[in-house]
Formats: structure tokens, C-alpha cells, sequence
């Protein structure tokens, strides 16, 4: 989607402090971080958010979920903790529509959230 700020960073357009990359999605620091490591894993495929998965969506959001334990320990958060989020709309947070895995860890972080 050519107006999309998610499908240009994947597309390489904007630039990004890039993670991750592979042929299904990318990963990068988010430019406003809540914790010493905030990153977004994103698909390369445009959808607009959770309402938009299908059946098909399965296997993506899986390794979605795998890269972001993975990014986790990497950066050394695993065995402390850490927080992946999805926002769905707008009163959720959602503020790119195009859905994005929040990795979050380095801090302490309480709950409920927001």
C-alpha cells in the first residue's frame, strides 16, 4: 500500500533501524521507545489490522510471535522478562494500520498497561 508508513519501511523507502529481515517480515526499533528495547515485527504483506487475518494468517503470526522471543534473547531479556503487544484500532492504540508486534523489555513494566 503505497501510502502506508509500514509497507514503505519494509519496502525500504524510509529508513529504519532495521533488526530483522527476511522474506516475510521485518523487524525495527521503535523511533519513540517505551523500554530500553522496543521493537516492532512487522509482515511485509500489507493487513490493515487484527480484523483483517484470515485462516491463512496463521502460520505469519506464529513466526511473528517466534521472531519476537527471539529478538528477546538476543538483546539478553528473555530470562528477565519481556512484553509483545498487538493493538487492534484505534482505541487500542493502534496508530499505523498496518498490524506490528510490539517487543518490549529492559524495564519493569506493571500491569494493567495504559
Amino acid at each position: 500500500m503505497a501510502d502506508c508508513l509500514f509497507c514503505r519501511i519494509a519496502a525500504g523507502d524510509i529508513p529504519a533501524d532495521i533488526v530483522h529481515a527476511d522474506e516475510r517480515m521485518i523487524a525495527f526499533r521503535d523511533i519513540n521507545p517505551q523500554a530500553p528495547m522496543h521493537v516492532l515485527v512487522v509482515p511485509r504483506r500489507h493487513i490493515a489490522t487484527l480484523d483483517d487475518l484470515s485462516p491463512d494468517d496463521d502460520q505469519l503470526v506464529g513466526e511473528m510471535m517466534r521472531r519476537a522471543a527471539a529478538l528477546a534473547r538476543e538483546n539478553g531479556y528473555a530470562d528477565r522478562g519481556y512484553r509483545t503487544v498487538f493493538n487492534c484500532n484505534a482505541d487500542a492504540g493502534q496508530t499505523v494500520f498496518h498490524i506490528h508486534l510490539h517487543v518490549i523489555g529492559g524495564r519493569s513494566l506493571t500491569w494493567p498497561p495504559g
